[in-house]
């Protein structure tokens, strides 16, 4: 997916972490989400939750954009022309509908359901989404992965992977497609540790899940109402947890299912510079990946088949100033 804004921040995210043998449990962090259009007239709508001030990473988990249901008649679904990334991985996760992935690595696939499309744009690479004819109802997650500086200038790859339903004890159930959790682990290959799952807990029900104390953890909530740690969580919230918690309490005190994406990985530990669909390490370099898209760059390479219009998206205004990094986000109290 492509950050559509038509005047996108330059954000500085992350901030260097310190060892330490001592991990206290924190407390958990509300990150509520703001609505983007994603161009057009009748622009499909999204919740955006990463990256913002509070809180612009988890992990490696750097975006999070999670849209629907929307009524494909109504919105006019997905309609993303080529358009570039650089320095991270796209991970595409649906609950309804059917896209067709498109990239300049020569890949058609579709993404539905309960399966995984995972795109790696390291050194450079472009790709289009389109909702397909026959969806009536788009519901799902868009989420990116910030490659460390040894591997952002990886080669272009692309992974699809279907996980299977795992049962939780008291009431849950996790499709494991990332990483390793509640006994089951994904074969898709990441750059550094990351854990994405989607949880289902039925109503009543509360899980306690052994999760990874060094990794940092948010749990965004697609359909319900739950507790995390006795913190109460509404739909399109993010719940961040950082590193120091074995263990993790949720509890759906409704007479309804909720669904979740649990999201986690150790804190990365580098400072990246966002912008538009680049991910880098200086304003400079923000500057030549845009010319190099602009000029056609063999950098991207081309999608073969693609007939829409555009024949690809340009890229908005650089920002008319340099934007300086901000000081990082004070951790959580600590429990």
């Amino acid at each position: 997916m492509s950050n559509l804004e038509t005047r996108p921040a330059e954000m500085v995210c992350g901030e260097p972490i310190t060892e330490s043998d001592d991990l206290p449990a924190p407390t958990v962090e509300v990150l509520t989400a703001r609505e983007v259009p994603l161009g057009g007239v009748r622009a499909m709508r999204v919740r955006r939750t990463l990256p913002q001030r509070a809180r612009s990473l988890v992990g490696a988990w750097c975006f999070a954009d999670h849209y629907g249901p929307d009524v494909v008649s109504s919105t006019g679904g997905m309609f993303i022309p080529p358009h570039p990334h650089t320095g991270l991985q796209t991970v595409s996760w649906l609950f309804a509908g059917e896209l067709e992935h498109r990239d300049s690595l020569g890949t058609d696939a579709f993404v539905r359901p309960g399966e995984l499309n995972i795109m790696t744009g390291g050194y450079g690479i472009c790709h289009s989404e389109v909702s397909s004819a026959e969806t009536r109802t788009l519901h799902g997650v868009q989420l990116w992965v910030a490659l460390p500086d040894a591997r952002r200038d990886a080669a272009r790859d692309f992974q699809h992977y279907v996980p299977q339903p795992t049962d939780l004890d008291d009431g849950g159930q996790a499709r494991v497609f990332l990483g390793e959790f509640a006994g089951a682990r994904s074969p898709v290959r990441t750059f550094t540790p990351l854990l994405g799952v989607e949880l289902t807990v039925q109503p009543g029900a509360r899980l306690t899940m052994d999760v990874d104390p060094r990794f940092e953890h948010g749990l965004l909530v697609d359909t319900g109402t739950v507790s995390l740690g006795g913190t109460g969580l509404r739909r399109a919230d993010l719940g961040y947890v950082g590193v120091g918690a074995a263990q993790l309490t949720l509890v759906n005190p409704t007479n309804e299912p909720a669904r979740l994406i649990l999201l986690g990985g150790p804190p990365f530990g580098e400072q990246i510079v966002m912008w538009w669909n680049f991910v880098a390490r200086s304003h400079e370099e923000i500057v030549a990946f845009r010319d190099d898209w602009q000029h056609e760059s063999d950098r991207f390479g081309r999608i073969d088949g693609w007939k829409g219009t555009p024949r690809r998206l340009p890229a908005p205004p650089l920002p008319n100033v340099r934007i300086k990094p901000r000081a990082p986000p004070p951790p959580p109290p600590l429990s």
